[in-house]
């Protein structure tokens, strides 16, 4: 028998879940959320946090060994212990998952643990080990997230062919490791393991890495990983692996050859498919796209009158932020609230070091629009950066050249997430390049760069 009549059952506790379940709770409605494996979903557990902990560990290890003695710091021997790397990581994302475990408690939601299925608009079914139960409600709204794609000739076997789930909990560093893909998921894991001392390959399909990127920070980036010792291979596919011994041998196409590579490991990051698995959709009528996503309206609502959806699950933009933004604004727009999510205001951040991080229109989107103008301010000139000693990078800003309306931000350097927040702000309120140029920024701060590449995109640059 049906139990309790909820307002809305989440199922999913990833960020576009969690987030959305505690928005709702907040606006009155009596909320469920249903997750089988963890709170916190593929971002908390085995994604942007402990891959985080990773790069910040790896980077510190890597400065301690490289930077520090030209700094005047003199550290003796230094040694890795990943054990413990990895221990810090999990604690990281354990005191992650409580917070919301306490974040559920302190806004009355409740936690429905198993696997949910939608029997119809207004029942979910839970399973667990102890059973199936079936609860009532008003509204569902799917945030079920995504999973690593596998290639046909190259399965996930969690031992020598890995996803990014297994490359976050390797138990010793790998001699040679190839990366199959260079999207962001690549070439930060990637990273990771040459700072730790494994050799890196990166297999990509396009001409360069990041595909979506603005193509001259995307080429700059790139240039500063082959310094810092991976080595990237473009126009190439991996064909199959075969485990020989305790290697990999991965077969790849690059044009018309053939090749082969061995090595230790090999990861594969070639992009992410929706999890929608065992929900039932095709059941109750949900329409999905040819790639499995869940079609919404602009009120994040499906086909099927009572049933909302996503994140990661309808696949606008693949991002744990942007999925927080649709959680909010689905639920406000259930309660008869204004809703919204700017797509055009959404950051994306590859955390390599440098950090590149970017938002709205990339220098070819925009130029396809209409006449543009361009300014650039290199870290070089930027007297933080050089009293940091984390020159390496610049700024790039878009304007429009008829309105000067600010189209896109794009910046390369240290703590490259942490500035591209004033130009989200700006890009949010519709600002011109001029405002950007005419706002105060301390001194000295890295946020000079991105008024003084404002600056430049009217030949106004001060330090250049």
């Amino acid at each position: 028998m049906a139990e309790t009549l909820y307002d809305l059952i989440v199922i999913g506790a990833g960020p576009g879940g969690y987030v959305a379940a505690i928005r709702a709770a907040q606006l009155g409605m009596k909320t469920a959320c249903v997750e089988r494996q963890y709170l916190g979903g593929t971002c908390l557990n085995v994604g942007c946090i402990p891959s985080k902990a990773m790069l910040d560990s790896s980077h510190r290890f890597e400065q301690i060994g490289h930077d520090y003695a030209r700094r005047g710091i003199k550290t003796g021997e230094v040694s890795l212990d990943l054990a413990a790397m990895q221990l810090f990581k999990d604690d990281v994302v354990k005191k992650m998952v409580g917070g919301i475990g306490y974040l559920f408690s302190k806004n009355k939601i409740d936690h429905l643990a198993g696997q949910g299925r939608i029997a119809s608009a207004g029942v979910v079914e839970v399973t667990s080990a102890t059973g199936t139960q079936s609860y009532k409600t008003k509204r569902i709204l799917i945030a079920t997230g995504s999973a690593p794609i596998e290639l046909p000739g190259l399965k996930f076997d969690g031992k020598y062919v890995l996803s990014s789930t297994e490359a976050l909990a390797l138990p010793q560093v790998p001699k040679r490791l190839i990366v199959v893909g260079g999207g962001y998921i690549g070439v930060e894991l990637g990273s990771v393991w040459r700072r730790l001392g494994a050799e890196v390959l990166v297999l990509e399909f396009l001409e360069g890495i990041l595909p979506p990127s603005d193509r001259e920070m995307a080429d700059a980036l790139q240039r500063l990983l082959e310094k810092q010792g991976i080595t990237f291979r473009f126009r190439s596919s991996a064909q199959s692996a075969e485990i020989a011994g305790d290697k990999v041998r991965l077969t790849y196409k690059s044009g018309e050859e053939t090749g082969v590579e061995e090595a230790n490991k090999v990861l594969v990051c070639v992009g992410r498919r929706p999890v929608t698995d065992g929900l039932g959709l095709a059941e109750i009528g949900v329409q999905v796209n040819q790639r499995g996503f869940v079609q919404v309206d602009e009120h994040y609502a499906t086909n099927v009158p009572g049933i909302w959806a996503i994140g990661d699950a309808i696949g606008k933009i693949m991002l744990a932020h942007n999925a927080e933004e649709e959680g909010t604004a689905a639920v406000e727009r259930m309660a008869g609230k204004a809703g919204h999510v700017n797509y055009a205001a959404c950051p994306s951040v590859v955390y390599t070091h440098p950090e590149l991080a970017q938002v709205g229109l990339t220098q070819e989107q925009a130029a396809k629009a209409g006449a543009i103008k361009i300014g650039k301010f290199p870290f070089t000139a930027n007297g933080r950066a050089r009293g940091m000693g984390e020159v390496e990078g610049f700024v790039k800003v878009i304007g429009d050249a008829a309105t000067d309306r600010l189209l896109g931000v794009h910046i390369l350097g240290t703590h490259a997430s942490d500035v591209i927040g004033e130009a989200v702000m700006a890009m949010e309120f519709a600002a011109s390049v001029e405002d950007v140029a005419r706002c105060f920024h301390a001194h000295p701060t890295l946020p000079e760069a991105l008024k003084e590449a404002a600056l430049a995109a009217e030949k106004r640059a001060i330090h250049i």
